[in-house]
């Protein structure tokens, strides 16, 4: 493969993760909101709002990764979504710890913020 069409690939690929980030986000506010009650509602509905959001974000960011610092910062995003909606989901569903919510809300946070840096001051296109 070239370098091309493996940034062609990267970018298709993201974008079937996001969309079925948001699928997988709407399935899970159906069930949040049909199937739990109390703090595993509110856990669960939280990480359906976060996957949806930020498949959405994904979907309309992908189209940058052929740029190194914005395939890196939505390869972390990835991560810290799983990181963080993964925990509360995880708990919702199955009672596991939410310990590692936090350093993926942390790892959202500086996903973020990279992307209003590299937007900022990377070369004009």
């Amino acid at each position: 493969m070239t370098a091309s069409a493996d940034v062609a690939y990267f970018s298709r690929a993201l974008r079937a993760i996001a969309a079925l980030l948001a699928a997988l986000a709407v399935a899970a506010a159906a069930y949040a909101s049909h199937g739990l009650s109390g703090d595993a509602q509110a856990r669960l509905s939280l990480a359906a709002a976060f996957a949806f959001g930020h498949g959405v974000a994904l979907l309309a960011l992908a189209g940058f990764a052929a740029r190194r610092v914005f395939c890196v910062l939505l390869m972390a995003m990835l991560i810290g979504l799983a990181l963080f909606a993964g925990s509360l989901a995880g708990a919702a569903l199955w009672g596991t710890s939410t310990a590692l919510a936090p350093f993926g809300g942390s790892v959202l946070i500086l996903v973020w913020l990279g992307l209003a840096f590299a937007f900022l001051f990377s070369a004009a296109e």
